[in-house]
């Protein structure tokens, strides 16, 4: 069965958490950009963690459900409405053959991701259904949806999800969608609209620098470009200056390097980023922030603040462990319901 695409929004690709192990041969790893909002909307209707889903930026699509559909929305607040009723983030709705979803003004955050029961059925290309703009392939036709799509949907259902599609089935009424009575905890989600500084780790060229450019990074405030996409985050703000030219051969950038060019304005590598790459890299996102810096805006302000690589682990490795927590909550409260 099929989801049609009567409008397409401004950006709307099909992603999982990325294409790892190919960056050797020059292909990027892609994937969500938000990587705990896909995640979490996966597991809200007992998919793999790792299901191709849509990641919508910012002015999202227009779709029509040809048969009974089990949903999750996670990450921004793009106004979604099913036959112009709010759905709400963060739980799972059951969605009824012939309606139609609709996104509307942004609220908050840039990026929300759609999961569909089963995921959506996109071929694999290396390891991974992620679309990869640049290089056009993976997701759907390697390209971003356009008006006229038809999606295919995955039938194949773990035991969760058809849990929730009997409960569902079980409660059926005359309205469009229906949903449960309970969602994840507020501090979990609540990262979307967090606009504090992002943690960064100073890379190998920070300390070339010069002092006032060092000051000016640690204490300016940026703004995030209308020019910044899913390969980088580009900012603007008091140009930075090195205390020396550098001679620098490409190498290896991971997600989340913090490059300057030589305008002085720096680039944030994101997920689309390339493989390798030559400008002086002064730090590194902490992977805790990267989602985090996902749900900023064109024209949003960021500032940066430092982290030990010590403390970026410890923190990380308290979200996986919160993460993991909820996952088994999630998984409890399907079972419940059945």
């Amino acid at each position: 069965m099929y989801i049609n695409v009567l409008e397409q929004g401004l950006l709307t690709t099909v992603q999982d958490l990325g294409r790892t192990g190919y960056q050797q041969f020059g292909v990027g790893a892609t994937g969500a950009m938000d990587d705990v909002a896909a995640k979490l909307a996966n597991l809200l209707i007992g998919n793999d963690e790792n299901d191709a889903l849509l990641e919508i930026t910012v002015i999202g699509p227009t779709l029509r459900f040809v048969q009974d559909t089990l949903i999750a929305i996670a990450g921004a607040d793009l106004s979604a409405t099913i036959e112009g009723e709010r759905v709400p983030r963060w739980k799972p709705v059951f969605v009824k053959a012939g309606t139609v979803l609709k996104f509307g003004r942004p609220k908050n955050g840039c990026r929300a991701y759609l999961a569909i029961s089963g995921g959506f059925n996109v071929p694999i290309i290396m390891d991974s259904r992620s679309t990869y703009l640049r290089g056009g392939f993976g997701g759907y036709k390697g390209r971003a949806l356009q008006r006229g799509d038809m999606l295919q949907m995955n039938n194949k259902y773990s035991k969760l999800t058809q849990q929730l599609l009997t409960y569902f089935h079980n409660q059926r009424n005359t309205t469009p969608f229906i949903t449960v009575n309970w969602t994840i905890p507020p501090s979990i989600s609540k990262y979307v609209e967090n606009k504090d500084a992002i943690y960064f780790i100073k890379g190998p060229h920070f300390n070339h620098l010069n002092v006032e450019a060092t000051n000016e990074f640690l204490t300016t405030t940026y703004t995030v470009t209308p020019n910044s996409d899913r390969m980088g985050y580009r900012l603007n703000g008091v140009p930075l200056k090195l205390s020396k030219s550098l001679q620098l051969l490409s190498e290896a950038v991971p997600v989340g390097t913090i490059q300057l060019p030589p305008d002085g304005q720096p680039i944030v590598l994101m997920a689309d980023r390339q493989t390798i790459g030559g400008y002086p890299k002064i730090g590194y996102i902490a992977t805790i922030d990267l989602p985090r810096l996902a749900q900023f805006m064109p024209g949003e302000k960021v500032k940066f603040k430092e982290i030990s690589v010590q403390e970026a682990q410890v923190t990380l490795a308290e979200r996986d462990r919160v993460l993991t927590l909820v996952q088994n909550g999630i998984n409890l409260a399907i079972r419940r319901m059945c």
